[in-house]
């Protein structure tokens, strides 16, 4: 995003989130506890068929008092917009926002999508790996805080499929485990409260394996 489009008072200019089994429902809950002025944008990937007239942005809508709209190729993030990966797709970004779609390998948007964010937004990147299977947004973690941004995962108690945020703690590379509701205040709280990043950074394992920027490819 170009500096013209950050907010000076926010953290983080971009918040990725990812999920699979459960995640609609996740993302219901989340959209539904952010507030209107909420300053980043939003990219959200949910695992889903490609089908001809997606339903998930309406479905999203009807609880979130942020825009939620489709990502589209050559689309800019824009702040306080919530942006939704089409199915069978991947997000790369410039450092200016713009953004350019992928077919999906391998089933894993997440993991390319985080990298692309980490080179293109650095430590004003915050992500999150909610509820589903497999291991989605492990490996992208790694680049996330390789590059100095935050990562959240969701607590396992709360997950109808807790494959993919497990994946992402074993990394070493998660900052918090929280409940879905408690992460949804927690995204308010370290974007929008002055100071809340800072006094909430919690230090790396020695053991992480985290990806360092000029290692990315």
């Amino acid at each position: 995003m170009s500096a013209a489009e950050q907010s000076p008072s926010a953290a983080f200019d971009v918040v990725c989130m990812t999920a699979s089994l459960g995640g609609v429902s996740a993302y219901r809950e989340i959209l539904s506890s952010l507030p209107e002025s909420f300053p980043a944008a939003l990219v959200l990937v949910q695992h889903r068929p490609v089908r001809e007239v997606d339903s998930l942005v309406k479905v999203l809508q009807y609880r979130s008092a942020l825009p939620v709209r489709l990502l589209r190729d050559a689309d800019r993030l824009t702040p306080g917009v919530v942006h939704v990966v089409p199915g069978g797709r991947w997000a790369a970004f410039s450092p200016e926002g713009e953004v350019t779609l992928h077919p999906v390998h391998d089933h894993c948007q997440a993991d390319p999508m985080f990298a692309s964010a980490a080179a293109a937004f650095g430590p004003r990147l915050l992500v999150a790996v909610l509820t589903g299977r497999q291991q989605d947004g492990a490996l992208g973690v790694r680049h996330v805080r390789g590059a100095g941004g935050r990562a959240l995962a969701q607590d396992l108690a709360t997950c109808e499929a807790s494959g993919m945020p497990s994946a992402a703690m074993a990394t070493g590379c998660i900052d918090f485990v929280l409940p879905l509701p408690v992460l949804a205040h927690a995204l308010v709280s370290l974007v929008m409260v002055p100071g809340a990043a800072d006094m909430m950074r919690v230090s790396l394992p020695p053991w992480a394996a985290v990806i360092p920027p000029a290692l990315a490819t």
